[in-house]
């Protein structure tokens, strides 16, 4: 008789689990064969379609993988925190692979939306530093936004916070891999990728409202009302948020550069004006 290695439990010579927590009783070394056998049935099996039905029933019938989720079905789609997990690893693969091999298509990003040269490197900085803390934002967005949805919906007692933060976890965690595989199918093609970048919060809001229009079973009206509802409310947040964020950086030095390369466009624009007015009026 053994005891099993994940609970301790008195095992039987013939138990291939163990009737305590239900693992599966390993008594050999892993070797390449075993290795590959395993992998092969993970690959194989009817569990490994749980990412692809995720994903195309989030589409089709959010309110079935989402609401089955809060409803107590867990083994029929990825639970929320994988699919959070899966968001999240996503993104980060993508954002390497742009900073190690397209930095030129972060330059060309910011530089459309900058004045000089000075403008669109700062702006290329602070993006880059967006990238490097991806992770950290989603981890934030998520009660954030759950908040906010549970305040729209404040009257109607249908879900709760928590369940919110699911909904919320499902459908930033969605729209995020969405939106990652169109970066990383058009990140080689400037003008595409810039597309989507302009693209991609409309998306989000537009899916995240469909998301709960589907769980709360709203009507068109209803739904123009609450994402209305939703903006008000997000926007002063989102201008407190940036208040802040700006007040950090230009009290941590961040902006030196950006206001410095301000007063160089002033001065060149004044001198421009002045020596267009000597030319004029001699």
């Amino acid at each position: 008789m053994t005891a099993c290695k994940n609970c301790q439990r008195t095992l039987e010579d013939s138990d291939s689990f163990c009737n305590a927590c239900g693992a599966k009783v390993i008594d050999r070394r892993i070797t390449m064969r075993s290795l590959l056998s395993e992998f092969a049935t993970a690959f194989f099996s009817i569990d490994s379609s749980k990412p692809v039905r995720t994903f195309l029933h989030l589409f089709n019938k959010p309110e079935v993988v989402i609401g089955g989720y809060i409803d107590g079905v867990r083994k029929k789609y990825i639970h929320a925190f994988g699919y959070f997990t899966i968001a999240v690893t996503l993104s980060s693969f993508f954002f390497f692979v742009f900073l190690k091999w397209f930095p030129d298509a972060l330059n060309y990003q910011s530089s459309l939306f900058s004045a000089n040269a000075e403008q669109a490197k700062m702006s290329a900085d602070i993006n880059k530093s967006i990238f490097e803390y991806t992770s950290l934002i989603f981890f934030l967005t998520i009660p954030f936004l759950a908040a906010i949805s549970r305040l729209v919906f404040l009257k109607n007692k249908k879900y709760n916070y928590a369940e919110h933060l699911i909904i919320a976890l499902y459908a930033y965690s969605h729209v995020s891999i969405f939106v990652t595989l169109l970066y990383l199918l058009t990140v080689w093609y400037f003008p595409a990728f810039q597309a989507i970048t302009i693209i991609a919060l409309p998306i989000q809001v537009i899916f995240y409202g469909y998301v709960l229009k589907r769980m709360y079973g709203l009507n068109f009206v209803q739904i123009i009302l609450k994402t209305l509802l939703f903006a008000l409310i997000l926007i002063p947040l989102l201008f407190i948020i940036m208040l802040i964020i700006g007040v950090m950086m230009y009290t941590g030095g961040y902006m030196d550069g950006m206001i410095e390369a301000q007063k160089t466009a002033a001065q060149q624009k004044i001198g421009y004006i002045a020596s267009s007015v000597i030319n004029w009026t001699s």
